[in-house]
């Protein structure tokens, strides 16, 4: 790859937490076990998903899907920022940087249009309850996965090309502990306006679209909600989008504040905060919202612990 031998820069420093020199030993014991809290948790709602046949529905399915996104870009992130901790000398290389970053925005962008397709779940599910396994059949769960996976890697495709062919001749101390789009882009010797505006562009297509099928989807739900006569049934349909609401609302509220800002409220310190929210944070508590405080979950765990721990009973 020509590009990255013509560059000066060949490596790039991570500071995002040199600010806090003397905490690193004490924040890789918190985030190690943050981390595999996370890890755990997450690979416990993945098996008991596949394994109980009850949980084989559309929602548990974009759920494991959702799990599996959630862990792999914290794979992507967090056991170099573990390493990072407690080393002296914390850089990546220039492809390796590249390659973080297309990574990350491959994963969280398809984990965004992924959000947006279980907002569409939860109409069908409300809305057109009789045609619901039709509407939402396998092919459908397939076909949706499938299309937010293929919008989050042409997004992040484009939007790392872009960054990694501007020449990077000055500094390379990045302000971030990993390689995001506003810390790598700041070290940019030529920041090119169309490649801001093209990104910029790009990030509220990611960002935008999917929050407002979100929003269409949810004026349908609470219509139909509000249409029950019952109590009872109008708090039972609203509880299972509650989950989803709240999910949304953290992971729209974050992404939003990093990437649709204008660039001259940068703050690397504020950044650093919140990307630790969304790469260490958001992923241990979305399984816990979604799936520990649903009773039908639960139940189908006890079934799975009981039949693991006790086969033959």
């Amino acid at each position: 790859m020509e590009w990255v031998n013509e560059t000066l820069v060949r490596e790039f420093v991570f500071l995002g937490f040199s600010a806090l020199a003397s905490l690193q030993r004490l924040l890789f014991v918190v985030f190690l076990l943050l981390y595999l809290f996370t890890l755990g948790t997450n690979a416990i709602i993945i098996s008991t998903i596949v394994l109980d046949r009850a949980l084989h529905t559309p929602m548990y399915f974009f759920l494991s899907v959702l799990s599996c996104f959630e862990t792999s870009y914290t794979f992507v992130i967090v056991p170099k920022m573990l390493v990072d901790l407690m080393a002296e000398k914390k850089t990546i290389s220039f492809l390796g940087c590249a390659i973080q970053m297309f990574t990350f925005l491959f994963l969280g962008c398809s984990h965004s249009f992924l959000l947006a397709a279980m907002g569409y779940d939860r109409y069908v599910a409300i809305c057109n309850p009789l045609r619901y396994t039709v509407l939402m059949g396998h092919g459908v769960c397939l076909g949706l996965v499938a299309t937010a996976s293929a919008c989050g890697f042409t997004f992040s495709l484009v939007t790392t090309c872009l960054i990694f062919h501007l020449p990077f001749h000055s500094s390379n101390q990045l302000h971030h502990f990993f390689c995001d789009i506003s810390p790598v882009l700041k070290l940019a010797s030529q920041h090119s306006r169309l490649s801001q505006l093209v990104i910029f562009t790009l990030g509220v297509f990611v960002l935008v679209i999917p929050l407002l099928l979100i929003l269409v989807s949810y004026v349908r739900i609470i219509s139909a909600i509000l249409k029950i006569p019952s109590t009872v049934g109008r708090y039972k349909a609203f509880s299972t989008c509650a989950s989803h609401l709240i999910v949304v609302t953290v992971h729209y509220g974050c992404a939003s504040f990093i990437y649709l800002r204008p660039k001259s409220n940068y703050s690397s310190s504020q950044d650093t905060l919140i990307s630790v929210s969304y790469t260490i944070l958001t992923p241990l508590f979305n399984p816990m919202i979604y799936s520990l405080r649903n009773k039908e979950f639960i139940s189908a765990l006890r079934r799975t612990m009981s039949k693991t721990w006790y086969p033959l009973s």
